[in-house]
């Protein structure tokens, strides 16, 4: 099969790879429809973490499936699914308790599992024409027959739920005012998902101005800021008091406010003055333990400089961690079968998967309108 295989840093190539097999009772093969470029496979596209050349990308998956093991019960072949980019057991302590992004089982001596992403597993990425699925029956979630709401569906696996989960972390509840920081595909999926569960007012802090823009037409009010300390920006727009929560889209490749040059922790720090005494921060956004391209050697071991004591003074509280998908995605998805939710707004484009490696490159330097790729093996629903 095709597929897209890391080559080095800013370099993947489509090559032919072995077909996946069924390998255990309770697997399934899917055909993949749909996969998703993601904000997380550039971090290993730009040589910023241990990825070793071979490895096949692709955590946001959404296909049919083909064959079934002999222990499936509740798919057939022709069956319509997404995948969580967790690989999960469903029994584990931590699957039982829904926390499904830490299984104890898939990944023995690390807690969680993905497919196609360094340290997460033997799993191959979805980038591809066919995906092996384990635990088949708790990992794939049914879709309606057809092709309708292809890229709504298709970020079920990951951005929908992950920008959800950055306002569950934070406890968004109705009236509350919010800022996001980064307005990349996950920060414009928790703008979104705080307008959903009812936030008064949400902030979207971000220097992109297709980014902002797209912030401001979903009803989020934009910030840039390399225009002025954003947490003083938002203060001037909450009666100085700042805004009752906090999520950070953004991790450990932050920008500092003038752009010029990366600063980890600028974020964390900013949220901290951004939320008011007693406010919670939700952060999805993705820290490392090792980064081989930071700015200096604490950074190189994921030790970043945050002001504890500031947030001890507020009073302040912290969600982290990356996303159940579980927990999440069957509630998403009937929203956006209700027409209650369409997340597709961040798709900018749809290519067919032969077209990776430009996507990848236009993708990582941000530039001709590039906010989020969806590839399409097969060309089947290439637009």
């Amino acid at each position: 099969m095709k597929a897209v295989v890391y080559e080095k840093p800013f370099s993947v190539t489509i090559r032919d790879v072995e077909d996946p097999r069924i390998q255990h009772p309770n697997d399934v093969l899917v055909r993949v429809t749909s996969t998703a470029i993601c904000g997380s496979d550039l971090h290993m596209y730009e040589g910023r973490t241990a990825a070793e050349s071979g490895i096949v990308f692709g955590h946001e998956n959404l296909g049919i499936v083909e064959e079934i093991g002999s222990g499936v019960t509740s798919l057939s072949e022709g069956d319509r699914v997404v995948m969580p980019f967790n690989v999960a057991c469903g029994f584990c302590k931590n699957c039982l308790a829904g926390r499904t992004g830490f299984c104890l089982t898939v990944n023995p001596g690390f807690a969680g599992g993905a497919y196609g992403y360094v340290a997460m597993g033997p799993y191959k990425g979805g980038q591809a024409e066919l995906l092996r699925v384990p635990f088949a029956d708790f990992n794939c979630l049914k879709l309606p027959p057809g092709n309708e709401f292809e890229t709504d569906f298709v970020l079920l696996a990951d951005i929908f739920p992950t920008g959800y989960h950055g306002c569950e972390l934070a406890q968004v509840i109705p009236g509350e005012s919010v800022a996001v920081f980064g307005a990349g595909p996950v920060g414009l999926m928790a703008a979104y998902s705080a307008l959903l569960r009812g936030a008064a007012k949400v902030f979207s802090v971000d220097r992109v101005p297709e980014r902002l823009a797209k912030a401001e037409q979903i009803g989020a009010i934009p910030i840039d800021f390399t225009k002025g300390d954003p947490a003083e920006q938002i203060k001037e727009q909450t009666g100085g008091e700042g805004t009752d929560k906090g999520v950070d889209a953004v991790g450990y490749q932050a920008q500092a406010h003038d752009a010029s040059h990366e600063e980890p922790a600028v974020v964390l720090n900013t949220l901290v003055e951004t939320v008011r005494p007693t406010g919670m921060l939700g952060v999805p956004g993705l820290y490392v333990p090792s980064d081989p391209g930071g700015p200096d050697e604490h950074a190189k071991h994921g030790q970043l400089l945050v002001s504890i004591g500031r947030m001890f003074e507020k009073g302040q509280r912290m969600g982290t961690g990356q996303c159940n998908v579980k927990q999440y995605n069957r509630q998403l998805r009937d929203l956006i079968i209700a027409g209650r939710a369409k997340p597709s707004f961040v798709v900018s484009h749809e290519l067919p998967l032969e077209e990776a490696p430009g996507a990848y490159e236009k993708f990582d330097q941000r530039i001709e309108g590039y906010t989020k790729v969806v590839l399409h093996p097969g060309h089947a629903l290439a637009a």
